[in-house]
């Protein structure tokens, strides 16, 4: 039993192996899965079907990369698109010139923004 630990250690060096985003890619995979299993037809059944495969082997895949500073930036990505999702007490705009997002309370009405990077302002309603 230790010698397949060891091999597998060996095997995984290198690699990004699991995080947040590739748990919800395979739970992504598994839910279409299981939707395709109670569709009767064919077409749309083969179409669920095939959607599945490609998730979880995009799940295997981002495990196995040895780009690890490219998954990383991937999963930094999509953790921040939810925490932008869970924030329900602000409001997200990007600066029209930087493209910098930039966080405002909600309920404030129209506020003029100023952006931290660049010094743009601009008016939005929150």
């Amino acid at each position: 039993m230790n010698r397949i630990k060891q091999a597998l250690a060996r095997f995984m060096a290198g690699r990004y192996g699991t995080d947040k985003l590739n748990m919800w890619i395979l739970g992504a995979g598994v839910a279409v899965c299981l939707v395709s299993v109670f569709i009767n037809f064919p077409p749309v059944n083969l179409g669920l079907t095939t959607v599945s495969y490609i998730l979880m082997i995009w799940a295997i895949f981002r495990t196995f990369s040895r780009n690890t500073y490219k998954r990383y930036r991937e999963n930094r990505r999509f953790l921040m698109l939810l925490d932008r999702i869970k924030d329900r007490q602000h409001r997200y705009f990007d600066c029209p010139k930087c493209r910098q997002p930039v966080r405002v309370p909600r309920g404030k009405g129209k506020i003029m923004i100023t952006c931290p990077k660049c010094r743009e302002k601009f008016q939005k309603k929150t």
